[in-house]
């Protein structure tokens, strides 16, 4: 294959020239080590020719028991820790052997993956680890990209080949592009479709990576479509959707945290105490995420990077899970928190987002329109619990009781309402009503002092410390984005 438009419209290299150009590339050696769906990656570079200047060992240890005594026990064979040790065992073991004779003038690397391809039983999900360890120079120290994958083709056969294709990506990606993290993202998926894999983890370090930050890595696979959704933790630890939400009861806050309000905690508490005492998630452990979607994040149509992570790491500052998703519609969010569980879910928001679910205009591209949107939602037992509103110029208080919607859906808000799907919250604070998150970030810009009162101590506390949002002295600027994604 020669150039070829990539999904995102630009002029690609395809998997025959890529696959040829490393292996005739002398400065670049490495070991090939995969578990799962077959040797797809090393076979790229055999067929194309020219292999002997690239592979040093292509290995596949697929018995369970022969695997464990190479790289060690594993809870799970296919996951990010059986990657993490296949990578640095392989590592290792290349530089004690071939360091002396040829490190001077080679950059190592190591690929390895480990998948569940589509079995002959035809059951349990198809995904894969893959990851490369590798020298941006002779001698120098490791750097290293992990990602998650999700192969949505229907038969073995094909995700074989997917595997293959998206395996020689990541290994050109990090041997060429690991400058330019835009990039290396966007030509994971050459040669491929979004219909045929997702990417939902990317996480990449070394210095090879100095500068880049893992949080907008992930942001950047939803940006350019490799995923709908990426999340990571409150210390910024990028994650694997199914190690955070397997089996567990799920309560979501979408907004925009810019900044986090006083508004934006009690909802989040009136939401959880209301959550833990319904029957299906009482006694459980609760997975709490804040959920910030594309629309959330841009302004004027492009999303300021350095604001993204004040953002973030404001969240942080409170212990919270980010999740990142382009799911505008929220029966596609609760679509994909029930891929991971079958527990009861949860999603708080405010009465003028309740009062946008019911505008029929969201739903014209469904062929049941919004009561298609509506069974799609709740058909899992989902509650949406709503926070009363103030309107600023009357100061009547609209809650989930006396919200209007149009004619034709009374009866169907009714009857949400009646069978609990959609619920007021109760016990919230009502001083904190008159705040409103646009109103805090202009004060704040400003320097008025104002915008302390209306945030959390610990928000305001960071805001000032490390001049996010705009704070004085921190304007903002569109150039701060590139800094952050360049190596």
């Amino acid at each position: 294959m020669g150039n070829i438009l990539s999904m995102t419209g630009q002029e690609s290299i395809g998997t025959h020239q890529k696959a040829l150009q490393i292996n005739l590339d002398a400065a670049k050696y490495g070991t090939f080590a995969e578990i799962g769906a077959g040797q797809e990656v090393a076979r790229w570079f055999f067929r194309v020719g020219g292999a002997a200047g690239t592979i040093a060992k292509s290995m596949s240890a697929y018995d369970m028991t022969i695997s464990d005594a190479i790289y060690g026990k594993s809870d799970r064979y296919v996951s990010r820790e059986r990657l993490g040790k296949m990578l640095e065992y392989e590592f290792q073991l290349m530089l004690e052997r071939l360091d002396a004779k040829r490190g001077e003038n080679t950059k190592f690397f190591v690929f390895s993956d480990t998948v569940a391809a589509k079995s002959f039983k035809g059951t349990g999900d198809c995904h894969g680890w893959l990851g490369i360890r590798f020298q941006d120079s002779p001698r120098s120290a490791a750097s290293e990209i992990i990602i998650h994958v999700r192969m949505l083709d229907r038969e073995n056969l094909q995700q074989q080949e997917a595997l293959g294709i998206i395996g020689v990506n990541l290994i050109y990606g990090a041997l060429y592009y690991h400058s330019d993290s835009t990039k290396l993202i966007t030509s994971l998926m050459d040669d491929l479709t979004r219909e045929r894999v997702e990417v939902d983890m990317i996480k990449a370090t070394g210095p090879a990576f100095k500068g880049a930050d893992n949080r907008v890595l992930s942001l950047q696979l939803v940006q350019q479509g490799l995923t709908s959704a990426a999340m990571f933790t409150a210390n910024g630890e990028v994650v694997q959707a199914a190690d955070v939400l397997y089996k567990k009861p799920i309560l979501v806050e979408r907004g925009s945290f810019r900044p986090v309000t006083h508004v934006t905690m009690d909802m989040l508490h009136c939401a959880q105490a209301q959550f833990v005492q319904e029957p299906g998630v009482a006694g459980e452990e609760v997975v709490v995420l804040m959920e910030m979607t594309l629309k959330n994040l841009e302004d004027q149509g492009t999303i300021n990077y350095q604001d993204f992570l004040d953002r973030v790491d404001i969240l942080g500052t409170l212990g919270k899970t980010v999740l990142i998703s382009n799911y505008l519609e929220f029966y596609k969010l609760a679509a994909y928190l029930h891929r991971y569980t079958k527990k009861m879910i949860g999603i708080a928001l405010g009465v003028p987002t309740l009062r946008e679910i019911f505008d029929e205009k969201y739903y014209v591209d469904l062929e049941g329109g919004i009561l298609e949107s509506f069974g799609r939602l709740f058909k899992n037992d989902l509650k949406v619990y709503a926070y009363p509103l103030q309107d600023h110029a009357t100061r009547s208080v609209i809650t989930a009781g006396n919200l209007r919607v149009a004619p034709n859906l009374r009866h169907l808000y009714e009857y949400l309402q009646q069978n609990h799907f959609i619920q007021g919250m109760r016990d919230t604070n009502e001083k904190y009503l008159p705040i409103f998150s646009r109103t805090v970030l202009k004060q704040l810009k400003a320097g008025d002092p104002a915008w302390e009162t209306a945030v959390p101590p610990q928000v305001a506390k960071i805001i000032k410390e490390r001049k996010l949002l705009g704070y004085p002295g921190n304007p903002l600027t569109g150039s701060s984005s590139a800094a952050i994604i360049a190596a």
